[in-house]
């Protein structure tokens, strides 16, 4: 009798063999299982597990696998693919057909994939990391294959041989359907390595993988666990090569604000009490746990809480002092009619925003109904101005978007460059995108900005 490999719960579990008898590669792959008396892998192993047993010559049962070629998947509209777009997908297939493809947003990595797609022919399943996204996804895999999607998120659960799913529903779910799909497309895939995203990877037995991302980059524990799940960085396209080309041409202009008189008063006395608690304490924020370091001592230590206020004052006044609310509203006015993303690095600031202006603001909290009301009357030009804090950073399809405020936001490199690529995607009449970043001058937003700067879309 032949051993058996099976899906079990998102692992593979291997019976009739003991583990001694694994060849060497099938043998660091599969763990002893006391409990059910079987062997036990990783499902996101059963590529390499499965070659392994092969080519050893070990002969197994193979119930695992759900899934078979789609003899009908065809493209159902013409697909021509932009140089950049088969030059991943042939590294992608050199890759050995797993890996992640580094591409600007706007240049149509959602393309990438119907092609990955079409070629395979194989049951897929596309995870992404918005519920707009998930919108768009299952939009462009019905434009091209003309048949029904499935979709796991946003209320529903449906599931197709093409299926899309937020991350969070994947991880809910691929422990019962892991099985079922041999192609697993993981779009904004730096989201794949955090602690529990990464499960929806990691229980499903898709032998096919490819990431999407503008910015795979990541600290090296979580770049790591990227290449485990998906593959290497097989290809990287900067925007720089596509300006002008499949993306707009652009400009980035950095303008410092100086604050009011009376803000700066404010914002010096309080930036002293919070810097002068940093050095009696001898806290360095270049470590990531000192963040966790100082919460604790503002919590332990008389007078800490009014440490932390200050901190948070400080950092209120550099990040939305009345001076830079005046330069929004001069740029909205010399950019007049055209359409706008205004960011922010808090909800309470772009709540503010909105109701100075009357200008529609998404948050977080914004309800879908509403969201998607908001988002249809700015791309049909009713809405001319949106204010955002960090939920449209990626995965809104706007091409229209000519003009792009930061007021305020992290030092994340990521963050910067997401929030520029919101600009980049052609339109009609639109001749350079225009990205302004607002800088209250001698405040820590200087550092803030330099850090986040630090990418070739800004070194140009």
């Amino acid at each position: 009798m032949k051993p058996v490999l099976a899906f079990e719960s998102g692992t593979l579990t291997l019976s009739g063999l003991e583990r001694e008898a694994l060849p060497g590669q099938a043998a660091r792959l599969f763990r002893s299982d006391d409990r059910t008396r079987n062997l036990r892998a990783r499902a996101c192993d059963y590529a390499p597990a499965v070659i392994a047993l092969q080519e050893a010559g070990v002969e197994i049962d193979d119930r695992a696998r759900a899934f078979s070629p789609i003899e009908d998947l065809a493209l159902a509209v013409k697909l021509i693919p932009r140089p950049h777009q088969n030059t991943a997908f042939a590294a992608w297939r050199a890759g050995l057909f797993r890996g992640v493809a580094a591409l600007p947003t706007g240049s149509g990595k959602t393309v990438l994939a119907v092609m990955a797609t079409a070629y395979l022919k194989r049951p897929a399943i596309y995870l992404v990391p918005t519920l707009d996204l998930l919108g768009q996804w299952v939009g462009v895999l019905e434009h091209f294959f003309q048949r029904e999607i499935g979709m796991l998120g946003g209320g529903e659960h449906s599931i197709k041989e093409l299926t899309v799913s937020t991350y969070d529903s994947a991880v809910l779910n691929m422990e019962f359907i892991g099985n079922r799909f041999a192609l697993l497309v993981a779009d904004e895939c730096h989201h794949l390595p955090g602690p529990e995203t990464r499960l929806a990877a990691a229980m499903s037995i898709a032998p096919y993988r490819l990431g999407l991302s503008a910015t795979p980059e990541l600290p090296d524990d979580r770049a790591a666990v990227l290449a485990d799940l998906i593959g290497p960085t097989v290809c990287h396209v900067g925007i720089g090569e596509l300006e002008g080309k499949v993306l707009s041409f652009y400009k980035t202009e950095q303008i410092p604000v100086d604050l009011d008189p009376d803000e700066a008063e404010a914002y010096a006395r309080n930036r002293k009490i919070y810097t002068d608690f940093l050095a009696a304490n001898r806290l360095n924020f270049r470590f990531k746990s000192e963040w966790g370091r100082f919460l604790g001592l503002c919590a332990r230590l008389p007078g800490g809480r009014d440490v932390f206020r200050a901190f948070l004052e400080q950092r209120r006044i550099a990040r939305g002092g009345e001076a830079k609310i005046r330069m929004v509203w001069e740029l909205v006015n010399r950019h007049a009619g055209e359409r706008i993303i205004l960011f922010t690095a808090d909800n309470a600031t772009a709540y503010d925003i909105g109701r100075r202006f009357c200008w529609p603001v998404i948050t977080h909290r914004t309800k879908p109904g509403e969201r998607k009301e908001f988002l249809d009357l700015f791309r049909d030009g009713t809405y001319t101005v949106l204010v955002t804090s960090k939920v449209l950073n990626e995965g809104v399809d706007v091409p229209a978007v000519a003009v792009g405020i930061i007021l305020s936001g992290s030092a994340s490199v990521r963050e910067h460059v997401q929030r520029l690529g919101r600009i980049l995607r052609p339109a009609p009449g639109k001749e350079q995108a225009l990205l302004y970043e607002l800088v209250s001058a001698g405040t820590g937003e200087e550092s803030v900005s330099a850090r986040r700067r630090e990418h070739e879309a800004y070194n140009r």
